[in-house]
């Protein structure tokens, strides 16, 4: 008898989720082949910026590198989550919450892939591959996709007995399946950037806004005002994340992404608008970053499905989600981490078992985390909620403070791995 053929999966999109699933198939002895339209692997890429990872994450990432220690030297501790404003025109910041066990770790997104992609066998990517469609076998148990070699304009097929949509919050596999799904726009786009200070560390800019937000390093910072907020927090190598939340209508976007190139003329202006709310020390920051971007902040209803036969949906192409509850990467790779046991418990033989229990396990778990994450920024944000008047950081109660904190997410600190 020949040895037993190892199953294969085919996983479309190669960015946190498609990283983190190639990990833990191949943990449950699988083959796997990513397809990613990107020509090659990112280097610190400028539409990729800060990220939290919370401590489930640390350990299963931990789990897949042959250098478990590499994590913790790529990443920054957040052990602080604080809410904060500021009183009427005085520079003066005012606590709205303190959580000083919050036991995060900061992560650049192009670090975090880096680490990730490095520690899978090279011939795992297939770089610069743009997916076209794909085919289930009449009897549902494989599946072959089609995919153009971007370099030669070559059209390819490869089989495989499992297909993973890892393809984001515009999903074209999702879309096969739900063609009526719309995203939901939130009212608001987030202005993000990275200021990288290595070198600069005496400077005005660095000595000031480290006086004004003296936990740096270690604190993730929310900063509220009426109708709008900001997130500040460091990432190693002496960098700096922000992110600034505008309310403004849906911009019209050409293309498959929700990251929008900014004129120089959008980003001076940006600049005049901060001053009017933002003090000078984080202004300054915004002004010294090099290429800022918009991310346009959608989400969408729980789905009520997300496997079709022996497609599976990962990531935010299963569960599209605001930032507001640091949950997108944590959830990609819970969803990976959770689809491998799956699949390692009820083998190659039992794909519909498996892909039945991960959707039962994620789910739920997932449609939570993601309505939880809406309200926080609807509630950041000053915008209406049914049950409470637009919140108000000048005017709002000790207990509507409460509600700010990211350990308010539903099973913050123990999302369930496998089924009871």
């Amino acid at each position: 008898m020949g040895e037993k053929k190892k199953a294969k999966a085919v996983i479309v999109g190669g960015s946190t989720a498609g990283v983190s699933c190639a990990h833990a198939l191949i943990s449950a002895g699988w083959d796997v082949v990513v397809l990613e339209k990107s020509s090659q692997p990112p280097r610190g890429s400028p539409t990729g910026a800060g990220l939290a990872l919370d401590r489930q994450s640390i350990n299963i990432i931990e789990s897949w590198l042959p250098q478990p220690q590499l994590l913790q030297q790529t990443t920054l501790p957040l052990t602080i989550d604080q809410n904060q404003t500021a009183d009427g025109d005085k520079e003066v910041s005012r606590i709205l919450t303190r959580d000083e066990d919050f036991n995060f770790r900061a992560a650049h997104w192009a670090d975090l892939h880096g680490l990730l992609y490095n520690a899978l066998p090279a011939e795992v990517f297939l770089w610069g591959h743009l997916y076209l469609s794909f085919r289930t076998s009449g009897d549902k148990t494989s599946v072959t996709v089609e995919a153009k070699v971007l370099q030669t304009e070559e059209i390819i097929e490869i089989n495989g007995d499992l297909l993973v949509a890892a393809d984001g919050c515009l999903s074209q596999i999702r879309k096969t399946f739900l063609p009526d799904l719309k995203l939901r726009y939130s009212g608001y786009c987030a202005w993000r950037g990275v200021l990288d200070f290595s070198g600069n560390e005496d400077s005005e800019t660095i000595r000031s806004i480290q006086r004004v937000y003296p936990d740096l390093g270690k604190c993730l910072y929310f900063d509220l005002r009426t109708g709008s907020h900001a997130v500040l927090y460091e990432l190693l190598s002496k960098r700096l994340n922000w992110i600034w939340y505008v309310h403004q209508p849906e911009p019209e976007q050409k293309g498959n992404s929700v990251t929008m190139k900014v004129s120089s003329d959008m980003v001076e202006n940006m600049y005049r608008e901060a001053e009017k709310i933002w003090g000078p020390e984080l202004v300054r920051v915004m002004r010294e970053t090099k290429e800022p971007f918009i991310n346009i902040i959608y989400d969408c209803d729980p789905l009520e499905q997300i496997f079709f036969d022996n497609v599976v949906l990962i990531g935010d192409a299963a569960h599209p989600t605001t930032p507001h509850g640091v949950r997108s990467t944590n959830m990609s790779i819970l969803d990976a981490a959770v689809l491998g046991k799956c699949v390692e418990k009820w083998g190659a033989e039992n794909i519909p078992s498996a892909l039945e229990e991960y959707q039962r396990i994620r789910l739920p778990v997932a449609s939570e985390q993601v309505l939880h994450s809406r309200r926080v920024g609807r509630i950041k944000q000053g915008l209406a909620l049914r049950d409470r008047k637009p919140f108000d950081p000048k005017t709002a109660s000790a207990e509507e403070y409460e509600e700010l904190q990211q350990k308010n997410m539903p099973f913050f600190a123990n999302v369930p791995l496998s089924v009871d």
